[in-house]
């Protein structure tokens, strides 16, 4: 694996090198022959389906896996839409002069070479591709044992794509062996060839990267995430939210595990949103308060507010106000997504303020935690990390910057 890392760093200078012009014509390329490969795609994604469902695989993870012709048609038009945003690389974003008459720019770099391991999404092997290409990146891309059929299927069309535009195939490679021990290897770095390593997985994955890796890592923990209806919130309003950030997709990052609602309007507002909850099929695990107000509603364990359901499922907590839904926030969210649902202008503007993750949302439903629905063309994941980037991470995060100073002749005294 060594080798890998040596080669991707070598196809990363000249990447970088490339212009934008050519970094486009690459990921319009890999789009093109994505579509016309789907045939192999959905083949090869039918076969890891199968694989998995004789093992038993869970409902959730099924579901991340699989591929449809719709579903593979919006991954090539994320890819499309990859290749149409700006390039930011060379990008100047600040430009000043101070005292001592030096022309100082910041410019937009890439960061070199990255890797990522990745679980049961397919679609992540194209658009890390597309997004790692957009921002002058090489990048090893290490998916689940699960998806491997249809990864492999997608690299092959990504690169005929690269190779089109006359990169290099080294530009975006993939780990073809199912064994974990692969995994170790990228966590060292491949003798310093990797600058940026970006797990996106469950808690255990992200954490066995965090702890044991030798390289900067990018983190994308799980979506513990919250719709908190305040007492000033539109009856119409909170239902359709409610209903479409828990069950739109149950299965991605940025669907809701938990409601909480306001004790003032608890009486009139949540039976109706757990009735359409129920009729939507979602189980309903909720406090004291909840299973008095629902009838249906079963007893929540202590464990159920920090838990990343990824099913039919959700936890609902009668709060006495907007501090104890920040409050509840701040202890089990997991920094990913949260949403409040008001009129009081006031309230919104405190939650926005105080709520503590990479995306805030106001009257809006989690599921547009999503790189594509910020005009971002995809994302490689959702950073639940303080540093570097937070929130979506689209191509203009996977670069870094250099300051370039001109001057004219200066020395300092």
């Amino acid at each position: 694996m060594t080798a890998m890392g040596k080669k991707a760093r070598k196809a990363a200078r000249a990447l970088a090198l490339a212009g934008p012009e050519v970094r486009t014509r690459a990921i319009a390329g890999m789009a093109s022959a994505l579509r016309k490969q789907a045939d192999q795609v959905l083949a090869a994604n039918t076969a890891d389906l199968e694989a998995a469902a004789t093992k038993g695989m869970a409902t959730a993870m099924m579901d991340r896996l699989a591929l449809d012709a719709a579903r593979l048609d919006g991954v090539i038009g994320a890819l499309e839409s990859i290749a149409a945003i700006p390039d930011p690389v060379g990008v100047e974003t600040a430009r000043w002069t101070p005292a001592n008459g030096l022309d100082i720019a910041r410019v937009r770099t890439p960061i070199g070479v990255l890797a990522i391991i990745y679980e049961s999404r397919p679609n992540v092997t194209a658009d890390a591709a597309a997004l790692a290409v957009r921002a002058g990146n090489a990048v090893i891309l290490r998916g689940g044992s699960e998806c491997l059929r249809s990864n492999l299927a997608i690299h092959a069309a990504l690169v005929e794509g690269l190779e089109a535009a006359g990169l290099s195939a080294d530009t975006v490679q993939i780990v073809t062996t199912r064994d974990r021990a692969a995994v170790g290897h990228i966590l060292t770095g491949l003798d310093g060839s990797i600058d940026l390593l970006i797990p996106r997985g469950g808690r255990s994955l992200v954490e066995r990267v965090k702890a044991d890796a030798r390289v900067s890592v990018l983190g994308h923990l799980e979506g513990v995430n919250h719709v908190y209806v305040h007492q000033s919130a539109d009856p119409a309003t909170a239902r359709a939210i409610a209903v479409n950030a828990k069950m739109r997709r149950v299965s991605v990052c940025g669907a809701a595990e938990t409601l909480l609602i306001d004790r003032a309007v608890a009486d009139s507002l949540l039976p109706l949103i757990a009735a359409d909850l129920t009729a939507a099929g979602c189980e309903i695990r909720g406090d004291e308060t909840t299973c008095a107000l629902v009838p249906n509603a079963i007893a929540a364990t202590e464990a159920d507010w920090s838990t990343e359901f990824l099913a039919a499922v959700i936890a609902v907590r009668v709060v006495d106000d907007i501090d104890a839904a920040l409050d509840h926030v701040a202890r089990y969210g997991s920094g990913h997504t949260e949403s409040i649902i008001a009129t009081d202008d006031r309230a919104i503007e405190r939650f926005l303020a105080e709520a503590d993750a990479g995306i805030i949302l106001a009257n809006a439903s989690t599921q547009f935690a999503d790189g594509g629905e910020f005009g971002f063309g995809g994302e490689i994941g959702i950073s639940t990390d303080r540093l570097h980037a937070r929130g979506p991470v689209g191509a203009e995060q996977l670069t870094s910057f250099k300051y370039v100073i001109r001057g004219k002749g200066q020395t300092r005294p």
